[in-house]
């Protein structure tokens, strides 16, 4: 899949984004640059970590799963092998759906590959009827989409703008 891209200010509240924000820029203007950089690798393991966490409280379960988080890109690493593609799915949504992250580069494979399901980034006024109606021609049809977002969706009714959805086929 490759690079997907995410809203960096909207997301769960993992790790402390402004602070890793400004270790990053600390590095081309500290006067011990090394330091910086140390506080810096220091903060992108705590907040790789969050990110881990998250996916593993998810329950989705992933062979050998990496992720790295980069805050001078605001980008997240991930590879592992996922059982099937709406796992590897899920956790490229756990991985981007973070306050701080802007991007998920995506090093996945799939141990029973399927057809990607396509993806929708809520704005203000949606719903999960109004997005179904969308994909599907039909309203009624939002349990599809709330049901393929599940366990990170709690509620059909808990969607916010900047959050990224998978739609499936």
């Amino acid at each position: 899949m490759g690079l997907m891209s995410f809203m960096k200010e909207a997301g769960e509240k993992l790790f402390g984004r402004k602070e890793t924000e400004a270790a990053a820029q600390a590095v081309q203007t500290a006067p011990d640059p090394a330091a910086a950089q140390a506080q810096l690798d220091a903060l992108n393991a705590t907040a790789a970590q969050a990110i881990r966490n998250y996916i593993d409280t998810q329950k989705l379960s992933v062979g050998g799963l990496m992720v790295e988080f980069d805050g001078a890109t605001s980008s997240v690493t991930v590879s592992g092998e996922a059982p099937d593609q709406a796992t590897k799915e899920k956790v490229l949504l756990c991985c981007g759906n973070v306050d701080g992250v802007a991007q998920v580069n995506d090093l996945m494979t799939v141990a029973a590959p399927a057809d990607e399901s396509s993806w929708h980034t809520v704005v203000r006024g949606d719903t999960l009827s109004k997005i179904a109606k969308e994909a599907y021609g039909n309203a009624n049809d939002y349990m599809k989409i709330f049901e393929a977002n599940k366990p990170m969706l709690s509620h059909p009714d808990k969607i916010y703008p900047g959050q990224v959805l998978r739609i499936p086929a």
